[in-house]
């Protein structure tokens, strides 16, 4: 039996590369039809041109589309180095989705293909890039690399972790970022996906974590996936419900209205604690709701790119 096929047939997003590749040109398309357009010279090999430059590299191709003047990158111009961390926890696999598709995403779903488009502009850059995945049995860890078969392992591995979700694993992040901040040696553009749902008892030793790699001065980007609907306004109608704890397996039953505010207000508390450690440890924190499109997480991206280089 060869695994790798099977493997390719099980896995819901039959192909990520494809989907990642509509992502960002959607992206691309977008931003090219709104007053930010220029900005995208960040990526697809351009920058924008410079008065005074040579313009022999200047693309009268993408001129002649944009109106824009922007020259050609080539490789000796990008050396990043970009880390991607995704939290495979069972809390990762809400809501529950037979298909993953473009418009039917979970959290992990959106981890996934946020990660898999950021990988194929960094492909297109020829930086390097590195991939850590985690949960409370396995991780995965792959250091920064750029080439071809690197970039078709890391997207096997990405696509392995929608096939099925984990069940009542409590996972503990910071034992893990701890680990991936004494393996990766040289400065890196580091991004974490996850829900970033945790005890009290740990938030302290999860950013300590984070704190670990700032240390080895590593910028780090942490984007926090909610189900907005569900998971912050706990959008639900008023019949009688059973909610369950996907990792510790505990559950409740209850009208969703009778706590609906008191709800709303624990976690409108703890995210805006969140943002204000993220920013007393100069982490950038960006929340993000899984039912929007990817905008938010690739303008990111570009921003932090641009600051890095």
């Amino acid at each position: 039996m060869n695994i790798n096929s099977e493997l390719q047939k099980a896995a819901l997003f039959h192909n990520l590369e494809l989907l990642a590749t509509q992502v960002v040109e959607g992206f691309i398309s977008g931003m090219h039809k709104s007053p930010f357009h220029g900005f995208s010279a960040e990526f697809a090999e351009h920058k924008i041109y410079n008065t005074g430059e040579s313009t022999k590299h200047i693309d009268w191709k993408l001129f002649a589309r944009t109106d824009k003047l922007y020259t050609k990158r080539y490789e000796e111009e990008t050396n990043l180095r970009c880390h991607m961390i995704v939290d495979n926890s069972s809390s990762m696999h809400y809501p529950k989705v037979k298909n993953l598709s473009l418009q039917n995403l979970n959290k992990i779903g959106y981890a996934t293909l946020a990660t898999a488009a950021i990988m194929q502009i960094l492909k297109k850059q020829r930086d390097a890039v590195g991939l850590s995945i985690y949960d409370k049995e396995n991780a995965f860890y792959a250091t920064e690399k750029s080439n071809e078969r690197h970039f078709q392992m890391l997207l096997q591995q990405l696509n392995s972790i929608t096939i099925s979700s984990p069940e009542k694993k409590e996972t503990r992040t910071y034992g893990f970022l701890h680990e991936v901040a004494e393996k990766i040696h040289r400065r890196s553009l580091v991004f974490l996906f996850s829900d970033m749902f945790q005890t009290e008892v740990e938030e302290q030793k999860l950013f300590e974590a984070l704190r670990h790699l700032k240390y080895n001065k590593h910028e780090v980007v942490l984007f926090h996936l909610l189900d907005y609907n569900s998971e912050i306004n706990f959008d639900f109608d008023n019949n009688p419900k059973r909610f369950v704890d996907v990792e510790s397996g505990q559950h409740i039953d209850l009208y969703a209205e009778t706590v609906q505010e008191a709800y709303k207000t624990k976690v409108t508390n703890y995210i805006k604690e969140l943002e204000l450690s993220c920013m007393r440890y100069k982490i950038k924190y960006v929340g993000v709701n899984i039912q929007d499109d990817f905008a938010t997480v690739l303008n990111t991206f570009l921003a932090e790119r641009k600051k890095f280089a």
